[in-house]
């Protein structure tokens, strides 16, 4: 092979090289910025959540340790807030509508979306609030995460 054959191959191996790794490099950095907005929505979700627990626990007058002891022991929410449990309703329904309109403010949600999740929310709230959370540990009656194992049924014949 000729000196300027040897070059132009060793010129294009280079090159060819290069560009493998500016592609790597550019999905590496992808990773690395999914990853960060991944953090940047829990670390979001988070303080949400913190925010709601420190609101139930300002409305009713109880320590945020004490609620979560008595929701898991199989009390409700609304047994827990007492005679506070209408201003307790009414908090929670006004934080939920907060969070409504900073998701239609962001472009999240539109404006016909959020009419719609405000028209229920009372009754969602309401209902939360009543019902029994228990320990959170998946399925009762030891089904495990995706119930009981037994035959499948068989499937239906090609037509």
């Amino acid at each position: 092979m000729s000196s300027k054959k040897r070059m132009a191959a060793v010129a294009l191996t280079i090159s060819a090289l290069s560009l493998g790794s500016i592609g790597v490099a550019s999905a590496d950095d992808k990773g690395a910025a999914k990853s960060a907005t991944h953090a940047a929505h829990k670390a979001a979700h988070d303080a949400n959540h913190a925010a709601k627990e420190a609101l139930v626990a300002t409305t009713i007058g109880v320590d945020e340790a004490t609620i979560k002891t008595r929701l898991a022991a199989g009390e409700t929410l609304g047994a827990i807030a007492g005679a506070k449990k209408d201003a307790l309703i009414t908090a929670l329904v006004a934080f939920k509508t907060k969070n409504i309109d900073a998701a239609v403010a962001v472009g999240k949600l539109t404006a016909t979306q959020a009419t719609a999740m405000k028209a229920n929310l009372t009754a969602h709230v309401t209902e939360r609030v009543n019902a029994v959370r228990g320990e959170g540990k998946g399925p009762k009656e030891g089904k495990g995460p995706k119930g009981p194992k037994g035959p499948k049924p068989p499937k239906a014949p090609r037509p």
